[in-house]
């Protein structure tokens, strides 16, 4: 059943058969048969078919919700006894907002020296996705805003405080100022991600509060592809210092201070509201609350 299930929910990810049969590793023959098997068992229609796949029913999306509360309990209980006969390993899911990125490496390193069984695999995603991606059991642990937009049910843990900077290259306009104003900033050509993220809808609002449009030359997905225009001299963006700082950023390249107002932002980790934990996310989220009281220190 569990197996079934489980090809149930690939399918109903893909939206194809073609395509969640290869992710499953069988044939498209094996996994409509073993749909069908689940339909019979089920005694429900869970998959409206035609020439190619057409949306779950009614009661297929009942079901959905009810497989992936199932397998991801079957997972946990087989997790809980490999941990409790060899000690933590298995693969961790992590899904962070671009901003947070840098941050993430402060976490999965001690956890890896402590647990050299466990592997990860870390995706960048908007806080829109991280909820869906938790909410579906594709991740185990989501890395985005705590205090901006609603979370619903999650269990959290704070991590730190983004605080926001004009980076900017000597020589462009307030390059040689300590601080400078929301106001002065959105007077600015600039480069900055695009509306998906968070981080843009929160610049967005404070400069709209400062009474002030945004001016994007430039928008992006990508942190990387910001700092590449950046480092030309050319071009000014608005970044929390934190990720500022693991770039490297060197002279000619200045991060001043924004204020009026002296805006900040909670990220932090986020988990399925489920106890117990999986003994995975539970050491993973001991390990965030330490690497949260070490950047609370001064």
């Amino acid at each position: 059943m569990i197996d079934k299930l489980e090809s149930f929910i690939t399918l109903a990810r893909e939206r194809h058969f073609g395509r969640a049969a290869e992710a499953l590793g069988v044939t498209q023959p094996t996994l409509s048969a073993a749909l069908k098997q689940l339909e019979e068992q089920l005694g429900v229609m869970l998959v409206m078919r035609g020439s190619r796949f057409q949306g779950l029913t009614a009661e297929g999306e009942q079901v959905l919700a009810w497989a992936r509360r199932i397998v991801s309990d079957a997972r946990a209980m087989k997790e809980e006894m490999r941990a409790a006969r060899h000690g933590l390993s298995g693969h961790l899911r992590i899904a962070a907002i671009p901003t947070a990125l840098a941050m993430v490496s402060r976490l999965t390193t001690p956890f890896r020296e402590k647990h050299p069984g466990v592997t990860f695999s870390v995706l960048s995603r908007t806080s829109v996705e991280i909820l869906s991606l938790l909410g579906n059991f594709d991740i185990d642990i989501g890395i985005t805003y705590l205090d901006n937009e609603p979370l619903g049910r999650v269990a959290s843990v704070p991590l730190f405080s983004e605080r926001y900077h004009l980076i900017t290259a000597a020589g462009n306009p307030h390059a040689e100022q300590e601080t400078v104003s929301w106001t002065e900033v959105g007077r600015l050509p600039l480069c900055l991600l695009t509306p998906d993220m968070q981080n843009r809808r929160i610049i967005d609002q404070h400069l709209a509060e400062a009474g002030m449009s945004v001016r994007p030359t430039l928008e992006s997905n990508s942190m990387l592809v910001l700092f590449s225009h950046i480092r030309t001299g050319k071009w000014s963006s608005i970044m929390p210092l934190n990720l500022a700082e693991t770039f490297g950023f060197m002279e000619p390249i200045r991060a001043i201070p924004i204020i009026a107002p002296n805006a900040s932002h909670v990220v932090g980790l986020v988990a399925a509201p489920r106890e117990p934990h999986t003994p995975l996310v539970a050491a993973l989220i001991e390990e965030a609350e330490k690497a949260a009281a070490a950047l609370a220190r001064p």
